[in-house]
């Protein structure tokens, strides 16, 4: 079911033009129009769903994100692309991949977990 707001849908359907570099009967790959880097890519699938960890066929979405990142490690010649699953910005899940990204500096905050917080964590997640 796709959401009539949702900038993704209306890409899949033709309304918003983007620029695809993959597309197969589920999935489809297109640059960002902001890109961090040269090839930074998005990977959705067509039907909407708001988070990737809600799809029923995540293998096969992976499986289609492992085969644009292999095409771009051949494309680019560097074996490093970075890939996150974030969500935030548009409600439709999502996976960016960004080629060589060497040169990309994501201001996260730097420092080590401290021990004691880690095995509280640590129990606290574990199942």
């Amino acid at each position: 079911m796709a959401d009539k707001d949702c900038i993704f849908c209306k890409i899949v359907k033709g309304e918003i033009p983007c620029h695809k570099v993959y597309e197969d009967d589920d999935f489809l790959a297109f640059l960002d129009i902001a890109p961090f880097v040269e090839g930074h890519t998005l990977i959705i699938p067509k039907k909407h769903y708001r988070w990737v960890w809600d799809m029923p066929n995540i293998g096969e979405y992976f499986s289609v994100v492992q085969k644009i990142v292999t095409h771009y490690r051949k494309v680019f010649k560097d074996e490093f692309v970075a890939g996150i699953i974030w969500g935030m910005l548009v409600e439709h899940a999502h996976v960016q991949i960004y080629p060589c990204p060497r040169q990309l500096h994501l201001n996260w905050p730097q420092g080590k977990l401290p021990p004691e917080k880690a095995k509280k964590l640590t129990r606290k997640l574990s199942f």
